[in-house]
């Protein structure tokens, strides 16, 4: 039985995931590559500045999907934004590199968490397996 942890690992190793939004009627698409559990969810982080922040304020339905090894995954869910210093302090903490851009503190750094959702793991040669996200 798949975890959170599991989604998260997989995300990890496939180093990039493709994060889905609505701009208005539009599907937009782009490479993300934060992924993070902070008390027990999912999290990912953005720019307040990027239009993707404010797609997902806008409307928070999004979907993510990663593919490695013959295998990908397909997230679905609500994006809610957490914006306490802790939470924007760990997932930089989980992703130094961004440091170069990015600061806790700094008034533009955002994470959110996906909740009201699933994970669908699955391949071309085995059953899909699901996580629920809380």
């Amino acid at each position: 039985m798949k975890t959170l942890e599991d989604v998260v690992d997989f995300l990890k190793k496939a180093g990039t995931y493709y994060l889905a939004t609505d701009d208005r009627g539009q599907p937009r698409v782009r490479p993300f590559g934060t992924a993070h559990v902070f008390e027990g969810r999912l999290y990912i982080q953005t720019g307040k500045k990027k239009e993707v922040s404010r797609q997902m304020h806008e409307n928070p339905k999004i979907e993510i999907c990663a593919f490695m090894d013959g295998q990908w995954i397909r997230i679905s869910g609500q994006a809610v934004e957490d914006d306490r210093r802790e939470a924007r302090k760990s997932m930089l903490d989980a992703y130094p590199e961004l440091r170069n851009m990015y600061n806790e503190d700094d008034g533009n750094t955002e994470v959110f968490f996906i909740t009201d959702g699933e994970a669908v793991f699955s391949s071309f040669t085995a059953p899909s397996e699901s996580v629920r996200l809380p």
